[in-house]
């Protein structure tokens, strides 16, 4: 018997650490390099295609208990707590579709019928939010140490680095809309801050939706955020207009997105909205040649209220989302972008949350989390309620039971059950509960066991 149970404990062990190799692989790259994986570690296939999926998808049900556990690690009040959120589409089957995209596709016409033309959309993704939430020491800056100033640096003065984060903390999903990953976002955020005493700054790239939801969580929370518009996105606009004025490769185009950039930073959006709006007048651009001119004004004006990037810089708040940023790649383009790739929900949503824990560096700490949670699901602890506790007593202890029962009268007696004939394993029987079903019957052995 010890041999077959050190026999059991040796598989066991070893189907674990392949599970493990597996799931680690396939959030890496695809199935079937996974599965090349497994089988120069085993020396053979050891499992298919379609079960290495459903190992996956079950290696990570124990994700979000696994996070409500766990306690982040504090920090001080000056360090800033900060947020930011994204989005990325995910190539999708045609029935995991959300019901707009669904529609969507439905309604679509093509101008072809073998590629898609100008303009045109697959409508074949499904958008999943990612979330990111780190800590960051304030740092000081000025806006020429941000941007380089119209002829570039002189190099006299280094530039000052912005804030530096850590303790990066990633959850995204396919599955859950995006009210769901920024709540989750707030709660890890919550988790670090019980008591609202450090600096909340929100990173945004000015989608009016999630807008919309990060300031609805914040006043669920009564949080006071100070939102920030991506620095980056600020650029992106600048760039598209300037080719509105000069040519692709025209160096004096760059000379022109500094300027406007540095005018921001100081404080100053409208008088830059307000000096391209003169400009695209002043040359008599026509409305097509002017479009990518007066988008990037449009962008500057609906989120003029998160432009104060003299005040955002002065205070040592960061400018730009680039943790989210590279997080969208590294999650999701990396390993869900790949060439083919079509996915489920459920399978997605699998490799998605595992490449998050990865990246957050739990995984061994999740995976020892998973494991102890799946053998309690299969080999639950009995209720003790649910036992009736009996005993066989020895004649000569019986008095002493009567007397700890206070019933030492004529008459009294206790529940004895009969002497078994073997005394190598107590008797195998059962007692009817309350409820009239079968119980499992509890012995106390005795010294003649």
């Amino acid at each position: 018997m010890r041999e077959v149970a050190a026999f059991d404990c040796f598989l066991e062990h070893l189907v674990d650490r392949c599970r493990r190799l597996l799931v680690l692989e396939a959030a890496r790259g695809s199935y079937d390099h996974a599965l090349e994986a497994i089988g120069r570690r085993c020396g053979t296939r050891v499992v298919g295609k379609r079960q290495a999926e459903q190992l996956v998808r079950a290696a990570a049900v124990d994700i979000a208990a696994f996070y409500a556990a766990r306690t982040p690690a504090p920090a001080a009040g000056t360090t800033l707590l900060v947020l930011s959120v994204d989005g990325k589409g995910i190539v999708m089957r045609p029935g995991h579709l959300r019901e707009a995209t669904r529609r969507a596709a439905e309604r679509a016409t093509r101008t072809f019928r073998t590629r898609l033309s100008a303009g045109e959309k697959a409508c074949r993704k499904r958008m999943a939010t990612l979330a990111v939430v780190h800590d960051a020491d304030p740092a000081q800056r000025r806006p020429h140490d941000i941007i380089a100033p119209p002829g570039g640096r002189t190099g006299r003065r280094t530039p000052r680095k912005g804030p530096k984060a850590r303790a990066k903390w990633l959850t995204a999903s396919v599955q859950h809309d995006a009210d769901q990953v920024i709540a989750t976002a707030f709660d890890e955020a919550q988790a670090r801050d019980p008591q609202h005493r450090r600096c909340w700054v929100v990173l945004v790239d000015g989608a009016a939706h999630q807008l919309e939801l990060i300031r609805a969580e914040a006043a669920r929370r009564k949080v006071e955020i100070h939102i920030v518009l991506d620095i980056v996105h600020v650029l992106e606009k600048l760039w598209a207009a300037a080719r509105c004025f000069h040519t692709a490769t025209d160096p004096a185009a760059e000379d022109w997105v500094g300027a406007k950039a540095a005018r921001i930073l100081a404080g100053d959006a409208p008088g830059a909205v307000g000096d391209i709006h003169a400009e695209a007048d002043r040359t008599g651009l026509s409305p097509d040649q002017r479009a990518a001119a007066d988008r990037a004004c449009r962008y500057l004006e609906n989120n003029a209220a998160y432009l104060h990037y003299d005040k955002t810089i002065e205070a040592g708040w960061p400018t730009a989302s680039g943790t989210v940023e590279g997080a969208a790649r590294h999650l999701i383009a990396d390993r869900l972008d790949i060439t083919g790739s079509r996915w489920s929900v459920c399978g997605a949503e699998a490799v998605l949350t595992l490449r998050a824990v990865i990246s957050n560096g739990d995984f061994p700490q999740y995976w020892t989390f998973h494991t102890r949670r799946e053998r309690e699901r299969l080999y639950p602890a009995p209720d003790r309620a649910e036992y009736d506790l009996t005993a066989w007593i020895r004649p000569s202890l019986r008095r002493a039971a009567h007397i700890a029962q206070g019933r030492t009268g004529a008459g009294a007696t206790v529940p004895v059950c009969p002497r078994p004939r073997s005394t190598a394993s107590p008797p195998s029987s059962s007692v009817r509960s309350t409820t009239g079903a079968a119980r499992p019957q509890m012995w106390i052995g005795s010294a003649d066991w």
